[in-house]
């Protein structure tokens, strides 16, 4: 396999690798979190936020965006601003990004025909610029446990609307597993089980007990905890 970036280039063949798909995270906001129902609200955040920081494990380009954050949706979740300090959403009014021509250039400067997709809500603001961007000759992915909608029935029409236009379901872990590939790709693999451990619940304890256990490897060592000083508004 080929070098990119000094990382080994992973074969393609109808699969997502780093080197051929960007990501586009679309109104992860608070106001579009407290109308979400369908699913854990905890579960998207952390879904969402692994999505990212895959994506700088794995240099994937990335588009953000809001909608109305002044008017009604609030700011960018922080935790999901950290993980881009440098990177300013780009500002909308449109519910469907796909008609915003400043979302639409910042996708087309990826250079990339493939472009997954995670955002609130599933049904507007994830379906609409999935089947126009569909029709534009991209192929689009939806991370689905990055999603949420109103309802249940809200969330899953939108997928069965996506996925019959043709868009690719796909998860936070399925997409980090997908741009990884092979475990003997070591110049990533530490960050990926990094991330494995402190997002993908059973699945990271599980590493933490094979290293420690069957591999005698120390223990993973967390930041320690300290509780925040009151803020000077509140002395």
């Amino acid at each position: 396999m080929s070098q990119h970036n000094g990382r080994e280039k992973r074969s393609e063949k109808g699969l997502l690798t780093p080197d051929n798909c960007a990501v586009a995270f679309i109104d992860h906001q608070p106001q579009m979190l407290f109308g979400t129902s369908n699913s854990d609200r905890q579960s998207i955040i952390n879904n969402t936020v692994a999505l990212a920081k895959a994506t700088r494990i794995f240099d994937v380009p990335v588009v953000l965006t809001t909608v109305e954050t002044k008017s009604f949706s609030g700011n960018m979740w922080p935790q999901l601003k950290a993980v881009f300090p440098g990177q300013e959403p780009i500002e909308r009014s449109s519910m469907n990004s796909w008609d915003d021509p400043k979302f639409v250039n910042a996708i087309a400067k990826t250079g990339k025909k493939k472009i997954i997709l995670a955002g609130l809500w599933t049904e507007t603001c994830i379906a609409l610029p999935t089947i126009q961007a569909i029709h534009d000759g991209y192929e689009i992915y939806v991370a689905e446990d990055c999603c949420g909608d109103v309802s249940q029935l809200n969330h899953d029409n939108a997928m069965r609307r996506m996925i019959q236009a043709g868009a690719k379901p796909v998860t936070a872990l399925s997409t980090l597993l997908e741009w990884q590939r092979d475990w003997a790709q070591r110049d990533t693999y530490d960050a990926v089980m990094d991330l494995v451990k402190n997002h993908f619940g059973a699945y990271g304890i599980g590493v933490e007990y094979a290293y420690t256990m069957v591999h005698g490897a120390p223990a993973t060592e967390f930041p320690e905890y300290e509780v925040p000083e009151p803020a000077l508004a509140h002395k």
